[in-house]
């Protein structure tokens, strides 16, 4: 009971902010730091993932909440007092599509706390400036929601010209200076503003060894996400609504979620413009539109005698989906998606090389983890019009797991009618559409 009563006030703390910033839209925020009180980060505490990997400090959330009361307290008064120092955070690398690997810090778990009381407070002020466009790390939105968007546009207006955006490296180089100046237009709190330069200030340490840098937010840090929105929101978000749209000739439309955005333009002419001055609009906040990866593609809808996919019209990728023309069953044009053919071929390995490596594991487990494994799977990839690549994937699955586990005794290999009795006791989940929107 007492939770509840403590996430009851502070939710109608957060809903007073909110309130505020919806009525004043022009107003900067200079006291806020004395709302982040011991129930406060009570409140950050129980929201944050407790199965979480440890950061430098090896701090568990488990052992934490032992104490979890005193603890508390003793944060506080070092956020307070000013004592409060930020823990270096812990490195580790994870391979992205293209063969490279992506940087992702694992926060302390008593900076994480600290972290989600500040994020708890910047949420309330800059939801209600926020577009209704931006959909990445945000309440109540998911990606979905953006892939469900930018087909009814394409659709609505016949297609377009597709600004196919990719900030270079985002994460990794926001400037910690450019980035306080724009949080100070909106939230100018001496508290608030000192919290925030520690943790972008705190370094990074990696294989023992420390080092710190002048720009970019950990990956993985709970406060990187609501800092990252609020920085793109005053780089591109704005800038497309108050500058970009009122110059155009024709239609055009904005879908970003976190740093991945498409801008769908009516016009070739315009998009040609915006082209041109995306790069420089970006380099004047320190950042970099990737010169190869950011491109612009032809996607109208095809013309009556067209057949096929529509000659001319280039597909583009986003959110993990391959957006193309194609004919519907009843013989009109529409949008469709599937699954990104390097996603796919990197989901497949990923299974390849879990049923290698777990193979003498019991049955029973490795079905257990494989069906965790597929539904994930499907949770994401499961949307209209996608079935066949998620039935490739799915019988991939079967084939792979057929293949290792004959491999578990070479004396005695397992058949595939043997298999097939295994199957029998042990389905794997079958693909089924999930999202429908």
């Amino acid at each position: 009971m007492g939770d509840t009563l403590r996430s009851q006030t502070i939710s109608t703390k957060l809903e007073q902010i909110a309130e505020q910033a919806r009525a004043y839209p022009d107003m900067t925020f200079t006291t806020l730091a004395h709302l982040i009180d011991v129930e406060f980060l009570g409140v950050a505490f129980q929201q944050l993932r407790k199965d979480a990997a440890p950061g430098v400090d090896g701090t568990t959330a488990e052992k934490y909440a032992e104490n979890l009361g005193e603890n508390l307290s003793d944060l506080h008064e070092r956020m307070r007092s000013g004592r409060y120092k930020a823990t270096p955070v812990k490195r580790i690398w994870l391979d992205k599509d293209d063969g490279r690997k992506r940087p992702i810090g694992i926060t302390a778990l008593e900076d994480k706390i600290a972290e989600r009381a500040v994020a708890m407070i910047l949420v309330a002020i800059y939801e209600e400036e926020f577009y209704d466009f931006s959909y990445g790390f945000r309440p109540g939105r998911n990606p979905h929601q953006a892939l469900s968007v930018l087909r009814e546009r394409c659709m609505g207006m016949n297609g377009g010209w597709i600004i196919d955006v990719d900030v270079q490296s985002y994460f990794d180089k926001i400037p910690h200076g450019k980035l306080v100046e724009v949080l100070k237009k909106r939230v100018n709190d001496g508290g608030i503003i000192r919290l925030i330069g520690k943790w972008l200030n705190a370094g990074v340490m990696e294989e023992g060894t420390l080092s710190h840098a002048e720009e970019g937010a950990p990956q993985g840090g709970v406060i990187s996400p609501v800092l990252s929105n609020v920085y793109l929101h005053e780089v591109m978000d704005k800038w497309f609504v108050e500058v970009v749209k009122p110059r155009l000739k024709g239609q055009a439309y904005l879908i970003r979620f976190a740093d991945d955005a498409v801008i769908l333009c009516e016009l070739e002419e315009d998009a040609r413009r915006l082209m041109q001055v995306l790069p420089k609009r970006f380099e004047r906040y320190g950042l970099t539109i990737h010169p190869k990866k950011t491109r612009l593609v032809r996607f109208e809808k095809p013309r009556k005698n067209d057949s096929g996919k529509g000659k001319g019209n280039g597909p583009f990728d986003f959110l993990g989906f391959t957006h193309y023309w194609a004919r519907s069953r009843q013989g009109y044009w529409v949008v469709k998606r599937k699954t990104i053919a390097k996603r796919m071929r990197r989901a497949m390995n990923e299974y390849w090389q879990w049923c290698r490596w777990n193979r003498h594991v019991l049955i029973t487990e490795q079905y257990k983890k494989l069906c965790q494994k597929l539904r994930g799977y499907y949770q994401y990839y499961a949307i209209r019009g996608n079935y066949p690549a998620l039935e490739k994937v799915y019988s991939f699955v079967v084939r792979a797991w057929r293949y290792w586990l004959r491999r578990r005794d070479r004396k005695k290999q397992l058949s595939w009618e043997k298999y097939e009795k295994v199957q029998e006791l042990f389905p794997l989940p079958r693909p089924r559409i999930i999202h429908t929107i």
